[in-house]
């Protein structure tokens, strides 16, 4: 792997980055972090691919944070929900920054979420089991692709 001269991975350019997790106290999880930790809201969404969320910009969109409504009859966190995304220029700049992995003989997801199948992204696991995905464009600086 090479580095530029700011030290970082030239294969690797995120114009955005979000940590994604589901909450089983959605609503309570969103007042939290918009009434008193004071994070703006810059995005939510309903019913997409099933599920709620709200989107917080750190100061901006460049990194955010995303809670996503739990799915389980519990009330207990959807356990494989727990993603870092990376948002990419393009689908070249994913495959640049997703060569590494492959070399590494790393497959994507056999089945990822399929909000970021109908959008181009590609995902796989960390040793965790957490996923990371690489998306082909830059939330909150390009429109989102249609699916």
């Amino acid at each position: 792997m090479s580095l530029d001269h700011a030290g970082w991975p030239t294969h690797l350019r995120p114009g955005a980055v979000r940590f994604a997790h589901a909450s089983g106290n959605y609503d309570e999880t969103i007042a939290f972090y918009r009434d008193l930790v004071g994070l703006p809201v810059v995005g939510a969404f309903a019913n997409s691919f099933g599920e709620d969320g709200t989107i917080f910009g750190f100061p901006d969109t460049s990194v955010q944070l995303e809670v996503v409504r739990a799915q389980a009859d519990d009330g207990a966190p959807a356990g494989s929900f727990d993603q870092l995304v990376l948002y990419l220029d393009n689908s070249a700049a994913v495959a640049a920054a997703t060569a590494p992995l492959r070399t590494a003989g790393l497959a994507p997801k056999a089945h990822p979420h399929p909000y970021w199948v109908a959008r181009g992204a590609v995902s796989y696991q960390d040793p965790d089991g957490r996923d990371i995905v690489f998306a082909p464009w830059v939330y909150g600086r390009d429109p989102e692709p249609e699916p």
